[in-house]
């Protein structure tokens, strides 16, 4: 082997090097500000999964849909909370800044706004669901 040849196979062999380096670093820093937004929502999913207004979204939300004949089922999805009421769903995700609503209809996102997790969770549930009659 000559000698331009094996310099050539050494240059090679650094930039694949590079390449899964660079990549494996990307990947890391992907994760880490996954975490570091997980530990920035942790507080709010906490209040959403364990806070009296959760219980008293889930009692209204069964209470009302019966008395409008819809039928909601309610999922938890990770810390998502996850309410669905023929095609359209309502999801509370938590974030770093709050607990969002998100309103889906046949899987497309229509809306968002921020959760008042201190307000009336009857008033809320009956505006979804007069969307969704």
């Amino acid at each position: 082997m000559s000698f331009l040849d094996s310099l050539e196979n050494n240059l090679k062999t650094l930039e694949s090097q590079e390449s899964v380096h660079d990549s494996a670093g990307r990947q890391r820093r992907a994760r880490e500000r996954e975490r570091a937004a997980a530990q920035a929502a942790a507080p709010f999913a906490e209040a959403l999964k364990r806070g009296p207004y959760t219980a008293e979204l889930l009692k209204q939300a069964a209470r009302v849909g019966f008395a409008m004949r819809v039928k909601v089922h309610v999922a938890w999805l990770g810390s998502t909370l996850r309410l669905e009421a023929r095609e359209r769903r309502l999801e509370l995700r938590p974030t770093p800044t709050g607990v969002v609503a998100v309103y889906l209809e046949n899987n497309q996102e229509t809306r968002s706004e921020p959760a008042d997790l201190a307000g009336n969770a009857e008033e809320f549930v009956r505006r979804w669901l007069a969307a969704a009659a």
